[in-house]
């Protein structure tokens, strides 16, 4: 597709909308808070928040400049920055990164719907967590339902993505991320107004730096970097979208701002809740699908705002869902001259194949492995650990070593009619700092970390 004729999202809010959509997923709502809460809360988020504007910021801004100087997908745009090199490779693990991330994160946004169902029959009245925990256990390791559910979550995703770009990711973000705040809202003033609320929030707002530690920062620091979904191919193809006219660096300040905004509005509405009720904040992956159940049974009106919480919680997870679909289906269109609608299709089917692999994880194949994982935990742990980071080190070496510095300051500063005075210091940042916290945070998720004394 031409620089011409290539489809763009029709307004600035439609671009923040649906890369604040894309950004926005199960890892501010599911990760963010049980980080947090075993992070030592305030102290965590004052370093997460610094992390996401000091290295965040710069990489996002990074892939929507690579996205629309190239005016093409995930690899389409490299090999037109740098035709002679290789770097294209880097949106190649891109693509094969989102697609891995589907095929479990699949299962996942299929819970959701699964405890939307629960929530509105009320099956969690009643019921402690000893109890809440063996139906969730009861409910993963099933070998129907949670395909069933996954299936329904990607049907929906690839009627979305078959609509296209404007009719398609732009209608549907822009109608889901306002329904996304007014849920999260109404959920955090409730949770603050009940008794015994404000020991959360003082949990939440006055830090502890005394329990910081390398392993804290360096938590904090991938938190920031994987929030944002950076690493993927989903800002650059995003970016490719972006009209001309349209200020990169303001449409980038905007998403980190709702995104972080999520992410800090999630941790309001769970952690006063817990200690309202007496639950533990520093749970870890259990928090969202067994400890936030029992807390919602222990609240007035428990049934409705546990309905509200995981429609909030679907929401999030189908807006990454849409972006990391159109990262491999506009990569497939675009590079083999094929049909979206075809293409969608078999994308669809493909991942499928995965999420039952990764489903399956939990029951009938839980004893199948490869080296030592479940295919659900290999998925998860070759993205999050190894391409995500990889990609994110990568896509700043060759923003600020190898694509042409004059386009990247064009796409910085649109074509200059925006003063960049700070220009000079975001290209420190791509050049040195960004790839050294990127390769701190990879050595830390790989274990290496420790080895080393950090």
């Amino acid at each position: 597709m031409s620089k011409q004729n290539r489809i763009n999202f029709s307004s600035k809010l439609a671009v923040v909308a649906a890369a604040a959509g894309s950004a926005v997923g199960l890892g501010n709502i599911w990760r963010f808070p049980y980080e947090l809460g075993q992070y030592g809360g305030a102290a965590f988020l004052f370093f997460y928040v610094l992390f996401v504007i000091v290295m965040g910021f710069p990489i996002m801004l990074s892939e929507f400049a690579i996205g629309r100087a190239g005016q093409s997908n995930a690899v389409g745009s490299f090999r037109k920055l740098d035709p002679k090199g290789k770097w294209w490779l880097i949106g190649v693990m891109g693509v094969i990164t989102a697609f891995l991330i589907m095929g479990f994160y699949s299962v996942v946004s299929g819970w959701t719907l699964e405890y939307i169902y629960q929530a509105v029959t009320n099956q969690f009245s009643g019921k402690d967590s000893i109890t809440l925990a063996a139906n969730f256990s009861e409910f993963s390791s099933d070998s129907v339902r949670p395909v069933l559910w996954a299936v329904l979550v990607m049907v929906i995703t690839a009627a979305i993505i078959l609509l296209g770009v404007k009719d398609g990711i732009e209608k549907s973000t822009k109608f889901m991320m306002p329904l996304l705040f007014i849920i999260i809202i109404a959920m955090g003033i409730r949770s603050v107004t009940l008794p015994g609320g404000l020991e959360g929030l003082r949990f939440l707002f006055h830090p502890d730096f005394s329990k910081i530690n390398s392993s804290v920062l360096l938590s904090a620091m991938g938190q920031a970097f994987f929030s944002l979904s950076l690493g993927m191919g989903c800002m650059i193809t995003y970016g490719s979208y972006v009209n001309k006219k349209n200020k990169l660096s303001h449409t980038v300040t905007e998403v980190t701002i709702l995104d972080s905004l999520v992410a800090v509005l999630a941790a309001v509405v769970i952690f006063p809740a817990a200690f309202a009720v007496g639950i533990n904040p520093g749970q870890g992956p259990e928090l969202v699908f067994i400890t936030l159940p029992n807390v919602f049974s222990n609240l007035p009106g428990g049934q409705f705002w546990a309905i509200l919480f995981f429609i909030l919680l679907f929401v999030a997870a189908l807006t990454s869902l849409i972006s990391l679909m159109e990262v491999v289906v506009a990569f497939v269109t675009e590079q083999f001259k094929m049909k979206r609608v075809p293409v969608t299709i078999s994308v669809t089917l493909a991942v499928l194949v995965f999420s039952v692999m990764s489903s399956l994880s939990f029951g009938a194949w839980k004893d199948v492995t490869i080296f030592g994982m479940t295919f659900f935990d290999l998925f998860d742990n070759i993205t999050s650990k190894v391409f995500m980071p990889l990609g994110g080190l990568l896509i700043t070496l060759f923003a600020g070593w190898v694509m042409p510095l004059n386009s990247l300051k064009q796409e910085v500063s649109n074509n200059g009619s925006l003063q960049v005075k700070w220009f000079g210091i975001y290209l420190i940042i791509i050049r040195y700092v960004a790839p050294l916290g990127i390769l701190l945070v990879l050595l830390n998720q790989l274990g290496v970390s420790k080895w080393i004394g950090l």
